[in-house]
């Protein structure tokens, strides 16, 4: 997939990494050239300079043949703008708005536009919302900094081991249920077929686990 990310913040840096290292091609658009410095010199995607709402700047980045579209910066204002540019004139199907006023948020669902405000697992939410992941969300803690997520395995996973899959997808297996029962498992347990596997994992973090668990493992993963 090619996501546009319209904000290069906290947020915007953390979504733009988690995408590239999912195999996506992303391009950041930011008008500030030294928030880019926070997405990192291993960072493989696209750097644009420029108002995010721009149309041209829209095209440098790849809009017109962009499947997800996330506006993340400081403004309000500026990410429904951009989000709508994204929707109504290039006619990105998935696009979705940072909100800082929730007052706002339904005025802006009206629209067709889905907004998330800004609470410790924003990462995650993107992720769920530009990706369509099937994982979902079980649990929190109250403060929001862990969560437990059940995991939709790649079928290439089964006869793997716990272990290898925690090393993947940087989660740690909380439990699995297997024929109607839960199980503890350690770190050289089998993954089965028709396993339920559910992982613990720090808030931010959970959306990249799930959709690497749905990825097949990568030759580099065991070596």
């Amino acid at each position: 997939m090619h996501i546009v990310i319209m904000g290069c913040g906290r947020v915007g840096a953390s979504l733009a990494r988690t995408l590239v290292r999912l195999g996506h091609d992303v391009a950041v658009i930011d008008r500030d050239g030294d928030a880019f410095r926070r997405l990192g010199s291993e960072f493989s995607g696209h750097r644009i300079l420029g108002v995010g709402f721009d149309r041209d700047v829209l095209v440098r980045a790849g809009i017109e043949r962009a499947d997800a579209f996330a506006a993340v910066s400081s403004g309000d204002n500026s990410n429904i703008i951009s989000a709508r540019v994204a929707r109504e004139t290039f006619g990105v199907q998935r696009v979705v708005a940072r909100i800082y006023d929730a007052k706002r948020a339904a005025v802006y669902e009206r629209l067709g536009i889905p907004t998330i405000a800004t609470v410790p697992w924003t990462t995650d939410r993107f992720l769920h919302t530009l990706l369509g992941d099937a994982g979902t969300t079980t649990w929190r803690d109250p403060t929001g900094t862990v969560a437990v997520a059940q995991l939709v395995l790649h079928e290439e996973w089964y006869g793997r081991t716990v272990q290898d899959l925690e090393r993947v997808t940087g989660a740690r297996v909380a439990f699995i249920i297997r024929f109607g029962q839960g199980v503890l498992p350690d770190g050289k347990t089998i993954v089965q077929a028709d396993d339920t596997v559910y992982v613990a994992a720090a808030s931010g973090t959970v959306g990249e686990a799930v959709a690497l668990a749905g990825n097949p493992p990568a030759d580099k993963d065991w070596t």
